[in-house]
């Protein structure tokens, strides 16, 4: 082992924006360290940062979120009154189901109820 998460980054170019939606989504006080740098503390999991940069969000994320909860129309709806926009139809596949999002900026994320194991 090398090392442990200390916090996840985002690129994007209103670090402000992002951090009030993803507490909405997430949970966690909203908070600035300067103009360029804001970031949450999410319940139960590690800082969630937001950083800006001069380039925009071009291609399909790399990396992304999967949110777990326990109604997915219920919580894309709940994303989508905080900003998100709703990819496609949700799928449904032997894990579970999912629904592809965007946050405000058009990073992708999923709202994910797994099936229950037998």
């Amino acid at each position: 082992m090398i090392g442990t998460v200390d916090e996840v980054v985002v690129d994007c170019a209103d670090p402000g924006l992002l951090a009030r939606f993803w507490a909405g989504v997430l949970g966690g006080e909203p908070q600035a360290r300067d103009d360029d740098w804001h970031y949450i503390y999410p319940p139960g999991w590690t800082q969630l940062s937001f950083q800006r940069v001069p380039e925009g969000k071009v291609v399909k994320n790399r990396l992304h979120l999967d949110v777990l909860v326990d109604d997915i129309e219920t919580a894309t709806r709940q994303a989508e009154a905080l900003g998100a926009t709703r990819l496609g139809p949700v799928h449904s596949d032997g894990p579970g189901t999912f629904q592809v999002l965007q946050d405000p900026e058009g990073n992708e994320w999923c709202v994910v109820k797994p099936n229950p194991r037998s």
